[in-house]
């Protein structure tokens, strides 16, 4: 008597068990739910994506201070240096009309003669 109770009582916990399995899984394939977990993997691979640019972006300021130490760029000019050479670029003195103020661009070398490709 007491072995039938026992395997009834492990039947009925099996069963219940597998019910409740089966319950749970047939949630999960429910259209709410696959949206809802798509939307949540969309969300981690964004934060992911992020992550990557943000590291990515680290990586590259930190590469450009070692070339700038490298190439000496970060480096002040030496006061006894000459100034360097301004271009007088934009403007004509017929176009300044009374404002005789000539604009300059400075530290270039490009010509701004527009007839000269041609």
């Amino acid at each position: 008597m007491f072995r039938r109770t026992f395997w009834f009582t492990a039947g009925a916990a099996a069963g219940v068990w597998a019910t409740t399995k089966v319950n749970r899984k047939l949630k999960k394939l429910t259209p709410e739910s696959l949206a809802a977990q798509a939307a949540n993997k969309a969300i981690d691979a964004g934060h992911r994506l992020k992550e990557f640019a943000l590291d990515v972006r680290d990586g590259m300021a930190q590469r450009e201070a070692e070339l700038g130490e490298v190439l000496g760029l970060n480096e002040r000019p030496d006061p006894e240096l000459p100034a360097q050479r301004r271009i007088a670029a934009i403007g004509d003195s017929k176009q300044l009309g009374d404002n005789k103020q000539i604009k300059y661009i400075e530290n270039t070398t490009y010509t701004y003669n527009r007839n000269e490709d041609h």
